[in-house]
């Protein structure tokens, strides 16, 4: 045969031109895009740091090396038992097993569920049904009512008990009731190379974080890897964490991932140090044994580090961010006298957390600390990495900016989440005009610094943790002595705030206020039982039948409501 002869077929040369642009194509992407996700904090730690201090528990300490290499088994462990995507509930307070979850049920292809401990077991059992959790590691103080809960689901999920040694736990009850403990789980994962710190979809979802819930049950905010990632890394940039720094973890991790700060510390490869539970002479123990830098919470905890008998001037600056309802002036002065610096931020469950902080102007170090300490207890400007927040009205025309035009708190950006797990009709009323409706009033001051100055919602914000007045009035209500019920926040000096229900009982009813608190502690989380019922005639209300939730809340502020029976 001829050379000509032999040649294979050649394609046209603008086919070809076309085949090699795509080629090339591929591998620019390839070589210029990865996708984001908080994963690739810890593989990098671990590689750059390996003997780092990485966790702090009691007697544990745990190297970046062995932080990793504990993730790696877990997420092997539970990849062999979910499906990619399925849900993973985490229940715990701040210990080591509730830090590994966030990095290892993503890393495993699933989605983080972390709930409060405190959950009754009415509330476990519509969030454990609603996210399809697969599997449930329970902490050992409440992994019995899971169980049982568990019982009771039309699909029930594999409970795995976590035995915290600090804290007592044998796993005893775990082996009497056939469970699976966290060491016995951590033993299945399969000897097959490690999974790789990274995902081939940053719009994935990483966590599903419920809500108090404010007209109904409560509502899955889901985080995208992505979101969590820039979340992180905002947090990295305005909290100055270094691989000097020393987190005390006083902010529960199963409140909006503790403000992603799990992933955030180990962005700059910095130390955990878990507290199982918040007590003064704990913070006080890490602050002086474990060189403490920063630390986050509510401003119960700001109160209880100030009111401590062992309250002095540290030796070194520590920052500590505070959120919910805004900090008291007095509680700012007080930090400040005690060289810890106040960081106001402002956000919710469905902004991974923090959206908005009140930065600090240079100029305002020379004003009064009274009228400093106004000044930083607004909600501030968008975090870094979060977007764009507005004031508006019903018409989503943004509010003149002069501080006392009163309209909706509006986000948009980065820094909000993807939608409502399996609820299409929340997703669309929050997201309606291309915002994220906050349902805060607020006002937007000459210099862009945003001010709450209510809650549409009614929401409580109680030592950090968010209740909905409606659900517990939705409890009340249920009693067969209450005629009529109006829950409201009242301002607290320790908590924040606090509830207090007004109600109106049945004629000839002879029901107490301690009956009705015994009440609700049988279906809600303690911290949501109102600190006292208020019996009175009538609920003030508007023409259309509205309760006047500012009538009630102005008579507790100036003690004229009656008293409580």
């Amino acid at each position: 045969m001829t050379q000509q002869a032999q040649r294979a077929p050649q394609a046209p040369p603008t086919e070809r031109g076309a085949a090699a642009a795509a080629d090339v194509h591929a591998d620019v992407h390839a070589a210029s895009t990865e996708p984001l996700t908080p994963l690739g904090f810890l593989g990098r730690a671990a590689a750059v740091f390996p003997d780092r201090e990485a966790v702090v528990y009691g007697s544990r300490r745990s190297t970046y090396r062995e932080f990793a290499a504990e993730v790696q088994r877990l997420a092997k462990a539970v990849r062999k038992r979910i499906q990619p995507g399925e849900t993973v509930t985490v229940i715990a307070p701040n210990i080591p097993a509730m830090l590994m979850a966030h990095f290892a049920v993503p890393l495993a292809g699933g989605v983080l569920s972390p709930l409060n401990p405190r959950l009754t077991a009415r509330e476990l059992a519509y969030i454990l049904d609603h996210s399809g959790a697969g599997i449930v590691f329970a902490d050992g103080d409440v992994a019995a009512t899971v169980r049982d809960v568990a019982r009771t689901l039309p699909r029930q999920p594999l409970v795995v008990e976590i035995v915290d040694a600090e804290a007592g736990h044998t796993g005893s009850a775990a082996a009497a009731a056939g469970s699976p403990t966290y060491d016995d789980f951590l033993a299945q994962a399969p000897e097959r190379p490690d999974l790789p710190w990274r995902v081939a979809d940053e719009q994935a979802p990483i966590t599903l974080n419920y809500t108090s819930g404010t007209t109904g049950p409560p509502k899955g905010a889901v985080y995208t890897h992505r979101g969590a990632y820039l979340a992180a890394e905002g947090a990295v940039f305005h909290n100055g964490y270094t691989g000097t720094t020393r987190y005390l973890w006083t902010l529960p991790m199963f409140h909006c991932n503790g403000w992603c700060t799990p992933w955030a510390v180990t962005s700059a490869a910095g130390t955990h140090v878990c507290l199982r539970a918040v007590r003064q002479d704990a913070i006080w123990d890490a602050f002086d044994h474990e060189g403490i830098t920063h630390l986050c919470g509510a401003p119960i905890v700001c109160a209880m580090i100030h009111e401590s008998e062992r309250a002095r001037p540290l030796e070194r600056d520590l920052r500590m961010t505070t959120a919910g309802a805004a900090p008291p002036p007095s509680v700012i002065e007080a930090l400040e006298s005690l060289n810890i610096t106040p960081v106001h931020v402002y956000g919710l469950t469905e902004v991974y957390g923090p959206f908005t902080i009140c930065e600090p102007q240079p100029a305002w170090a020379q004003l009064p600390a009274a009228e400093r300490a106004r000044l930083m207890a607004r909600q501030g400007v968008p975090m870094v990495h979060a977007g764009e927040v507005a004031v508006m009205d019903a018409d989503l025309n943004r509010v003149p900016a002069d501080g006392a035009t009163l309209g909706e708190v509006v986000l948009r950006g980065n820094g909000v989440m993807k939608e409502y797990y399996r609820n299409p009709e929340a997703t669309a009323e929050a997201f309606r005009g291309g915002w994220y409706h906050t349902g805060d009033l607020g006002v937007m001051h000459p210099d862009g610094y945003i001010q709450l100055m209510d809650r549409a919602k009614d929401i409580i914000i109680s030592g950090g943790e968010n209740i909905s007045s409606i659900e517990v009035e939705g409890v009340l209500h249920a009693h067969p002595q209450v005629s009529d019920v109006a829950v409201v926040g009242v301002q607290d000096d320790k908590w924040g705030e606090r509830p207090v229900a007004f109600v109106v009982a049945e004629p000839g009813a002879q029901v107490t206020g301690e009956e009705l608190r015994a009440h609700c502690k049988a279906s809600l989380a303690g911290f949501k039982v109102p600190d006292r019922v208020e019996f009175v005639e009538e609920l003030p209300r508007t023409a259309t039948g509205k309760i006047r939730k500012n009538t009630l809340r102005a008579l507790q502020d100036r003690g004229d409501s009656p008293a409580a029976r």
